[in-house]
């Protein structure tokens, strides 16, 4: 890997602007959430324990290049305050004379927040210009967003190639258990892979197929893939103008020594509701007029045995219909063992994506779970085989 971290550099007296992603939710001007902010600390501590001063760059929703008060980063300052344990100083700038000012009045311990990056018009063109200007408020540069780093943006991107770089230690973490998955994992590999639609997995599909040893597909994507094998699946999401696709992916996946996964058997219902009367039947056994709402107990049996001896996995979106009782017994049943390998030191387990992260706290499972990352577009474009520009510019 070819990316410094905070080890790698002098500290001591140098100020030093992370990058940070504490885009939290906030009603009536508090914040409700504070698991962004919480995962920062170990940078910002790390640096001050070394001597070094930091100035926290960060973005907030979308004011696309205007200045919007009630987007405003200074109604997160007690938050901070309170996860950090420090003064946290605020300036209503990120670059120019004020920040200039209150970055040379540091004084050790202390934390310096600048205002909301998209507030400026160049953050999201990459302007080096506004990188520069950002730059000379510090010495160095430390990148700790990993769920902005696939934005090539002027303070994620062009600013990294203004100082010496490296990556905080939430990048670090994150950067480092991505490669364990991906890069050069211990084999057999299995990825889970759920969700509705095939189409808005087709590159993470396709990747996959040529990386790990078994793919595991849940949820509404099974279905489009079932009906492509001219399984009737009734009245099941499907995405049946997708057949094609999903018999090209088989293809790759047979050609490439990977093994495909679907469900031998299915919960099927009549309307999508918590507690609707449902009967567990083959995948190629259901209604015309019943929809398969998640996997049955063999497809989990079935699961658990690949679980069983794999080294390494990666999961990526539920097996069925997660959100309601019945039908998240499939994605909690196998999240559950995932989590006890997990813990027992058999598997290393990497989990993404927005409903990746709610199946699994709602299975009880993320715990355990190696690594969790809560990056979503930058995770999946990652396990897409991309090249992320925030990570790239660290090199």
């Amino acid at each position: 890997m070819a990316w410094k971290t905070l080890d790698d550099m002098d500290l001591s007296g140098k100020r030093v602007l992370v990058r940070v992603d504490i885009n939290v939710p906030v009603e009536d001007g508090r914040v409700t959430d504070a698991t962004r902010i919480e995962r920062i600390v170990p940078t910002v501590d790390d640096i001050v324990a070394a001597g070094g001063m930091p100035i926290l760059l960060a973005h907030f929703g979308r004011p696309k290049g205007q200045r919007v008060e009630e987007m405003s980063l200074a109604q997160l300052v007690p938050a901070l305050e309170e996860a950090l344990g420090r003064e946290v100083v605020f300036v209503a700038e990120c670059h120019g004379p004020a920040a200039k000012v209150a970055s040379e009045a540091l004084k050790p311990g202390q934390v310096l927040l600048l205002e909301n990056t998209r507030f400026e018009p160049g953050e999201e063109k990459n302007d080096a210009g506004l990188a520069a200007e950002m730059a000379k408020l510090g010495d160095l540069y430390c990148n700790d967003a990993f769920s902005a780093a696939h934005r090539a943006h002027s303070s994620t991107e062009a600013l990294a190639r203004e100082l010496p770089a490296c990556a905080g230690r939430l990048m670090q973490a994150e950067l480092s258990a991505l490669e364990k998955a991906l890069g050069s994992p211990e084999r057999p590999v299995v990825a889970v892979v759920g969700g509705a639609k095939v189409s808005t997995k087709l590159e993470l599909l396709s990747n996959l197929v040529e990386k790990v040893d078994i793919l595991v597909i849940g949820g509404g994507m099974a279905n489009t893939f079932l009906a492509a094998q001219g399984v009737d699946v009734g009245k099941s999401l499907c995405e049946h103008d997708m057949a094609g696709t999903a018999r090209e992916i088989a293809e790759k996946a047979a050609s490439g020594g990977c093994e495909i996964l679907l469900p031998r058997d299915v919960v099927v219902a009549r309307e999508f509701k918590a507690g609707a009367a449902h009967e567990t039947v083959k995948a190629e056994d259901c209604p015309a007029d019943a929809m398969i709402l998640d996997a049955g107990p063999d497809s989990v049996a079935h699961v658990k045995e690949v679980l069983d001896r794999a080294k390494t996995l990666i999961w990526n979106g539920p097996l069925g219909a997660f959100e309601i009782a019945p039908f998240d017994a499939a994605t909690n049943a196998a999240a559950a063992h995932a989590a006890d390998l997990s813990a027992a030191g058999k598997l290393v387990s990497v989990a993404g994506g927005g409903d990746t992260v709610a199946a699994l706290n709602k299975a009880g499972a993320a715990e355990k779970f190696t690594y969790i990352s809560t990056a979503g577009g930058a995770f999946l474009e990652w396990m897409e085989g991309k090249t992320l520009p925030g990570v790239a510019a660290l090199g």
